[in-house]
């Protein structure tokens, strides 16, 4: 009895002792191993063993970070003040290095993203700011890469996600724009009546050679100008009429419209 007695308590220390060092987790995470202070390895996915009050354990999450990066006040080339902010996207491909390179790899890389916004964008003009986020989002990842590759951390992407403007400078930008369009619709005006000038050349030279060809268009003209009814047309064959002619043959006109039918003499 008194040695069940004793192996009970020893039974119920080796039980903990041996739960202690069974951990497991999942595909998405790695748990980096210090025994004694000093790394011993990387474990995971699934079970592993560790020794209790020996090794100490440090879970990592592999899956992506997304940090929102907050509004930052940035100062362009051009002397023009903009409100930025971004996401920046990072994964830990390395555990260890996460760990013993940084104190704090998540604080690092949220501080880091911000700097490096600020820098990268201080030396472009507000028009490469609007115009090439492409550009300017593959610039700051491959910065941001360059200076986390140590810390274990991959940064996989980069995006601007908003760029607010004072109120004059948008003001401003309105009016260059409307100037812009402005400056089109003129530059086509032009080419309009350039192309136009350029037909009505080729067609005086072709009236010119084939005489017949003006008459008969003069002839469709009449066509068309005589589907108005209130209209008085008067053509002239050979000659130019005389300005008594044209007189006189308004003066009759205009007498003849005093005596139509249906209108009472006042």
């Amino acid at each position: 009895m008194v040695g069940i007695e004793l192996l009970l308590p020893v039974l119920i220390i080796v039980i903990l002792i041996f739960s202690q060092s069974i951990k497991m987790v999942n595909e998405y995470e790695r748990v980096v191993i210090f025994r004694l202070g000093r790394l011993s390895g990387v474990k995971g996915p699934g079970l592993f063993l560790i020794i209790p009050f020996v090794d100490r354990a440090l879970k990592i999450d592999l899956r992506v970070v997304a940090i929102d990066v907050p509004k930052q006040a940035v100062i362009t080339r051009d002397n023009v003040t903009v409100e930025v902010d971004a996401v920046v996207y990072y994964k830990v491909v390395e555990p260890g290095a996460a760990i013993t390179q940084v104190e704090n790899y998540m604080f690092a890389t949220s501080t880091l993203s911000q700097t490096t916004l600020r820098d990268v964008l201080g030396q472009m003009e507000l028009d490469e700011l609007l115009s090439e986020r492409e550009n300017i989002n593959k610039q700051i990842q491959e910065l941001l890469d360059t200076y986390t590759d140590p810390w274990g951390i991959k940064v996989t992407g980069v995006t601007i996600r908003d760029v607010a403007l004072p109120e004059t400078m948008k003001r401003a930008i309105a009016k260059q724009a409307e100037a812009e369009r402005e400056k089109r619709a003129r530059i086509i005006l032009a080419e309009g009546e350039y192309q136009a000038a350029e037909k009505m050349k080729d067609a005086a030279i072709l009236y010119q050679g084939v005489p017949t060809a003006i008459k008969l268009r003069e002839l469709q003209t009449l066509a068309e100008i005589s589907r108005e009814k209130n209209l008085i047309v008067v053509t002239q064959q050979s000659q130019t009429l005389e300005t008594g002619n044209i007189a006189a043959l308004s003066k009759a006109v205009s007498g003849n419209s005093q005596f139509m039918p249906g209108k009472k003499e006042q």
